[in-house]
């Protein structure tokens, strides 16, 4: 098991994008926040087949504080029922997962 993982939603404009990735990191549940896009989806939603334009965030944080992060996002995105996923983070530079580790230790 990975002490690390990189968590991703996605929002309808960049503006909510940024408005949700500010609070993660200021209350220390996320190092840090990119967002990419406007990217393009193709999904099934509600039975349906469709598409749309998203702003994807991806987020990395320590798997302790991960279910804080959910928590978070699910409360806080704009969507009902966003999708919110977190995939392990197997390796990476000693300096990188320090200053992940070190930036979600509550302060």
């Amino acid at each position: 098991m990975t002490d690390y993982v990189q968590v991703s939603t996605a929002t309808p404009t960049r503006d909510e994008a940024v408005a949700l990735a500010g609070p993660a990191v200021q209350r220390r549940l996320a190092a840090g926040a990119q967002i990419v896009g406007p990217v393009t989806s193709v999904f099934w939603h509600l039975g349906e087949y469709g598409t749309g334009e998203e702003w994807q965030l991806l987020l990395k944080t320590t798997t302790e504080r991960y279910p804080e992060l959910e928590a978070y996002l699910l409360a806080a995105h704009p969507w009902d029922s966003p999708e919110v996923c977190a995939v392990p983070i197997v390796a990476g530079a000693d300096r990188c997962l320090g200053w992940i580790r070190d930036s979600v230790s509550p302060a």
